[in-house]
C-alpha cells in the first residue's frame, strides 16, 4: 500500500480495533469465556504485523479481518447467546434464539473465503475459475469445522463451564447449522466481492 489514503485507512482499522478491544475487556460476561472468544482476533492481529511487510493484503481484506475481529470481540464481551441488539431483534420478532452467534458463523465463512482466495491467486498457480471458487469454500469449510472441533474440546475439558462459549442455546442442530452458515457464508462471499477483489488484487500487483 503506498498512498497517504491507504495507510490512514490501517490506521484508522488498528486504532477501533483496540478501542473495541479494551471496551470488551472491561467486566465482560466472564473472563475465561471473552479469552477465548477474542484468542483468534488477537492471534490474526500478531500474524498480520509479522507478515505485514512481506505479505501486505489487498486493502477489502483489511476491512474485512477488521470487521470479523469487531464480531468476536463483541461476542466476547457478552457471549454470542447475549448480545443485547440481538435479544432485540428475538424479541421483536418472536424469534427462538439470539442470533448472533448465526451471524459469527457466517462471518467465519465470508471471511476466511476472501483471505484465503488471495493467498491462493497470489501463491499458488491456482488463479481463477471453479476450480478456485471450489478449494476456496473447503477452505472456509474446513476452518469452520475445526472451529468446531475446539468447541468440542473445550467442552470436554471445562464441562459445564462452556456453555457460555458453545452459545447452542438448547438447540441439538447448533453444529449443524454453524458449518452450513460458514458454507454460506464463504460462497456468498465470492459471489458479491469476488470482482471487486480481483479488481484490489490487480491494484495492489502495479
Amino acid at each position: 500500500m503506498n498512498t497517504v489514503k491507504e495507510k490512514n485507512m490501517l490506521i484508522f482499522l488498528i486504532i477501533t480495533s483496540f478501542i473495541v478491544f479494551i471496551w470488551s475487556a472491561i467486566k465482560p460476561h466472564d473472563y475465561p469465556t471473552w479469552a477465548l472468544e477474542v484468542a483468534p482476533a488477537v492471534a490474526g492481529f500478531f500474524i498480520l504485523l509479522a507478515t505485514h511487510n512481506r505479505f501486505r493484503l489487498t486493502r477489502i481484506a483489511y476491512i474485512l479481518i477488521w470487521a470479523h475481529a469487531i464480531i468476536l470481540m463483541v461476542g466476547g464481551h457478552y457471549t454470542y447467546a447475549e448480545v443485547p441488539l440481538f435479544d432485540w431483534i428475538r424479541d421483536s420478532f418472536e424469534l427462538g434464539r439470539n442470533h448472533y452467534d448465526r451471524l459469527g458463523h457466517f462471518a467465519q465463512g465470508f471471511v476466511p473465503a476472501i483471505i484465503s482466495r488471495e493467498v491462493l491467486i497470489r501463491l499458488s498457480p491456482v488463479k481463477k475459475g471453479r476450480w478456485l471458487f471450489f478449494i476456496v469454500v473447503c477452505i472456509a469449510l474446513s476452518i469452520s469445522a475445526f472451529y468446531e472441533l475446539i468447541e468440542w474440546w473445550v467442552a470436554l475439558i471445562t464441562g459445564e463451564a462452556s456453555t457460555a462459549f458453545l452459545g447452542t442455546q438448547g438447540d441439538i442442530w447448533d453444529t449443524q447449522w454453524d458449518m452450513f452458515l460458514a458454507l454460506s457464508g464463504s460462497i456468498i462471499s465470492q459471489l458479491l466481492l469476488g470482482r471487486l477483489h480481483k479488481r484490489e488484487l490487480e491494484r495492489i500487483n502495479t
